[in-house]
Order: structure tokens, then sequence, then C-alpha cells
């Protein structure tokens, strides 16, 4: 969340913001609630001074008509306290609900805009393969090359679930510890993390756990979920901690299984391992200093680049529109790759992202340092995929298929898998 002593300082700013982000808050709600609290405070402080002084004076040589009346004032401050906290704690609670609805502020540079279409190509990096006959999708090739297996997994799970099979298990497992490789050269430190997280550590990173536009599987009875990124165990690792100074920047990078609802996904674009409810990643995770989260992003985006430009992929990389940030972001950069088989003659489709979310997770999750100056403040956060397994797949079986039907490796993943062809059994 953003700095709530803030609200009405900034107020047009942040208005301003949310309409850029083309959300709806209403910022005058939360400040008449954020001045309801403050009067309530002050009343609650002023119910327990008198108790203070009511409970002093009971401590002196008091005839019994005396003592009496000051007990029966005291019971009575005693009953107002309870029934002012009861209602300060709903007002609270109404308060840190609407409050944590506040986007993020936006990088000044963040192009503005609602679609895809406002975002702006920064740059655009080698060359889309030219095939001298029609490329096929990753759904044909996987199927006539019996590596997934879309029909069975629907049966057995549902729709947008697969099975992988033969070389593509191998080819998984090769491109995971190839960015491995890569991430851990950067000083990353590698996690398996948990695929279940509590609901207040996904509040605290900004993701919303129930309800119609939620993205997460809640686990019915428990105030649990399953994870969409390991963004979420990873940011929620050091949650209410005080880090040493010296330590920063911490580099984590989390391997994890992600499952999202996916409501609505649907269409070319969302066909075969593009969309779906079940996959890997293999996450970044950075807690920095405040004036080192700027060099800590490009940092993540030089290490994506590093790692798609090593497969040997045609990429352009987009500065992401401001209605398309995600409420914790301040800025985001996407990678994304070009696919043969997506579309009618090829599209170019995301595989990454990484976000700059300044204080704002640190703020929900409480997570300081201690300055030079001995003065608590909140650490900036950024979160930058490595590589997300399942889209990964589908750039590397449609640019590196040929004609006969057959899928050539990467040079960089034939160490990893140990052969550099797929071809029908």
């Amino acid at each position: 969340m953003i700095d709530l002593k803030e609200l009405k300082e900034r107020r047009d700013e942040i208005e301003q913001n949310i309409r850029n982000r083309f959300m709806s808050v209403d910022i005058d709600e939360i400040i008449v609630l954020q001045e309801k609290r403050s009067a309530m405070l002050q009343d609650s402080e002023a119910y327990r001074a008198k108790r203070n002084e009511n409970a002093q004076k009971m401590k002196g040589k008091l005839d019994k008509e005396t003592r009496d009346s000051y007990i029966a004032e005291g019971k009575l401050i005693k009953e107002t306290i309870a029934r002012m906290e009861a209602e300060l704690d709903v007002v609270e609670a109404a308060f840190q609900v609407k409050a944590r609805t506040i986007p993020n502020y936006a990088h000044k540079d963040a192009p503005i805009g609602k679609e895809d279409k406002d975002s702006t190509t920064l740059k655009v990096v080698g060359k889309a393969p030219s095939f001298p006959f029609k490329p096929k999708d990753h759904v044909q090739l996987g199927e006539s090359l019996d590596l997934i297996d879309f029909d069975t997994a629907t049966r057995v799970s549902g729709p947008k679930f697969y099975y992988l099979k033969n070389q593509a298990v191998i080819l998984q497992m090769a491109m995971e510890r190839y960015a491995l490789d890569i991430v851990m050269k950067h000083g990353f430190t590698p996690f398996i993390t948990p695929d279940i997280a509590k609901e207040e550590i996904l509040r605290g990173i900004g993701f919303n756990p129930r309800g119609e536009e939620s993205n997460i599987y809640s686990l019915e009875g428990t105030d649990t979920c399953l994870v969409g990124t390991a963004e979420i165990t990873l940011g929620g690792y050091y949650a209410n901690q005080i880090l040493d100074r010296k330590k920063l920047p911490i580099k984590m990078s989390g391997l994890s299984h992600c499952f999202r609802r996916e409501a609505g996904g649907a269409g070319q674009y969302s066909k075969g391992l593009y969309r779906v409810h079940q996959f890997s990643k293999l996450e970044m995770f950075i807690y920095c200093l405040p004036e080192e989260s700027e060099h800590y992003h490009s940092l993540i985006l030089a290490i994506e680049e590093e790692i798609f430009t090593g497969l040997g992929l045609s990429y352009r990389v987009v500065d992401t529109a401001t209605g398309d940030l995600g409420a914790p972001a301040y800025r985001k950069y996407d990678i994304e790759a070009w696919m043969p088989g997506r579309g009618e003659e090829g599209e170019y489709g995301e595989v990454t992202s990484t976000s700059n979310c300044t204080d704002y997770q640190a703020r929900a999750l409480g997570i300081r340092y201690r300055d030079d100056e001995g003065s608590i403040q909140f650490v900036h956060m950024l979160n930058g995929t490595a590589i997300a397994l399942s889209r990964a797949m589908v750039a590397v079986l449609e640019n590196f298929q040929n004609e006969d039907g057959s899928v050539s490796i990467p040079p960089s993943l034939v160490p990893y898998t140990g052969f550099d062809l797929i071809q029908a059994l």
C-alpha cells in the first residue's frame, strides 16, 4: 500500500494516478474513513486517560461512598472503552480494505493507456525466423511428436491442464536448469518455494485472494490459497521483519508451480500452453534500498534478456502501459518472444515481466530496514520472471521446428538435454 499519511497531502496526484490506471477508487471516501478513524482514536485515548485518572484516585484513603462512586465511574469508563474499541475495529477494518485498493504511484515515464497497444516497444532483438514451409503451432507439434497431451488432461483434470511427455519433460527440466544457472551466476540464492500461502501474504503482495475478480484458487475451509507465482512466497519470506541494511540487496530466485484460474482466458492467443491453470516458473525477487531499486529493475530485465537471447529467440521489450501495470507496480517491463504459430502469420507473446513495486508491498507486509541514522524505513521490492516454462516451451517448439516435423534444440540447451533434436518416435 502507499504511505497513508500522504492521502490528503497528495490527494489530487493520487486521484490522477488512479485515472491513469483506469481504476475505480473513491479516494474521498477513504479520506473520510481515515478522519473518522483518527477522531475515534483520539476519543478512545481520552477515555483511557480518564480510566488512569480514576485508578489513581482510588489509591488514596477513601470513605466507602467515595470509593463506590469511583468504582461505578470506572466500570462505566471500561464499558465505554470496550464499545468504542468495537466501533473502531469496524472503521479500521473498512479503512484498511479500502486503502489497499489504492494503487502504487506510477513512474513518470510509464506510458499512459488501457490496452496492450498503448504500451511502448523499447527495442526489438533478433530476427523472426522465416520458414520455407507453413509452420505448425506448438499444439500441432506437441501432438505429432507425442510431447503434450491436452485431451487426457482435460478428462482427468479439466480444460487448460496438460501432460508433458517424452522429450518435452527433459526439455522443460533443461530450460529450468539453464535459467537457474544464469540467475545464480548473478548472485541469486535458489529456492524451491511452497505452493500454498496465507491470504494475508497474498493481500500484502497485492493479489486478491477471493471474489469474482480473483485469479487465485482459494483452499476451502482455510485462510490459504494456491500461489499464482513464487513472487508471493518470496515476497512474504521477510514479512514483519527488520532487515540488516548491510545485507541488502537480498536476491532470491524461486522455482514453484503456479496455479491460476485464468477466468475468461479464451481464443487463439490463449490456446495450448500459452494460458493454462498450472505451470512451473522460475522467479527472481530482490529486496533493496529505495535509492537502488531502479538500478535493480534494469538488472532483472537484463538477466531476462540474457536468458532469451541465449535461447536464440527473437523478442521485443515493452514498457507496460499504466492500465496494465497491476496495482503494486511502479513500472513494469515485459519481454514478448516471437511465436510463429500464434495468429495467422505469427505474433509476439509475453514470456516474462519484471516489476519495480517500490515500497508498496513492503508497507503492507511490514518489511523494513534501519538507515544510517537509526530510523526505520521500508525496503523496495522487485520481481521478475526468469523463465515461465510453459510459454518458453511454446517459443522453443515453434521457432526451432523443421520442415520434416522435427524440432531442433537450441544449442544453449543441448548440454542440459543430452540430445539436439526431437523427432517422431
